[in-house]
């Protein structure tokens, strides 16, 4: 039993690792080479796309805009450009086309690299046709710089408090509820028992007044 709980906690934390790493914002230092626009046919992997921009209809297949980029050890990364809009992740993006604009004004060339962050959720996965998100892009001095996560360390922090503060209603509700309850559950019994036991010696004493008396 004991390792049936581990391996379920061991499930559970895998799995909210894997929501929080795929919902979480994520940046990405890397050179924009190209955009552009592909109409995109939704199949199986159709749940790691976001809903059509705002006021667009829903179809089995819509444009989808893309941003093309290479990172500093020459990598190719390709971002999808796509409103969230009130949807889940709650980015609360419309401005898909604006982006659009932002990523091809900051193309540039290897001879002359302009870096960009770009800030995505999701991943990246050749075989299941998955591509991040884009939910920003803005210049930056070189390949080397970083930036501190500030909103996934508050989102995290305030998870953990939350985690805390359930546990800690948990533990105070088994005290005051369950803990007692049970407490009593074992007084009853245990007072069943004595009350069964007496009567057994009882019944035992009953049946020994039917013994006949020895015999000289």
């Amino acid at each position: 039993m004991r390792y049936v709980k581990w391996g379920l906690g061991v499930i559970l934390a895998i799995i909210v690792f894997g929501f929080l790493h795929y919902t979480l914002p994520q940046h990405d230092i890397v050179r924009i080479v190209s955009s552009e626009n592909r109409r995109i046919d939704f199949g199986e992997n159709s749940i790691f796309w976001a809903a059509p921009d705002s006021g667009n209809a829903t179809a089995a297949n819509r444009d989808v805009f893309f941003i093309n980029t290479v990172k500093p050890n020459g990598k190719p990364m390709v971002y999808r450009n796509e409103d969230t809009g009130w949807g889940w992740p709650p980015y609360f993006k419309f401005d898909t086309s604006n982006l659009q604009a932002q990523a091809n004004d900051l193309t540039s060339t290897s001879a002359n690299p302009q870096w960009v962050s770009v800030t995505h959720y999701g991943w990246r996965n050749e075989l299941l046709s998955i591509f991040p998100n884009a939910v920003g892009v803005k210049a930056v001095a070189g390949p080397d710089d970083t930036s501190f996560p500030w909103v996934n360390t508050v989102i995290l922090l305030f998870l953990l408090v939350l985690v805390l503060l359930i546990w800690r209603m948990i533990a105070q509700f088994r005290e005051r509820t369950i803990d007692p309850l049970l407490e009593d559950v074992d007084d009853a019994w245990d007072d069943s028992r004595t009350a069964a036991r007496g009567k057994w010696r009882r019944f035992k004493g009953w049946l020994g007044t039917w013994k006949g008396k020895p015999r000289n």
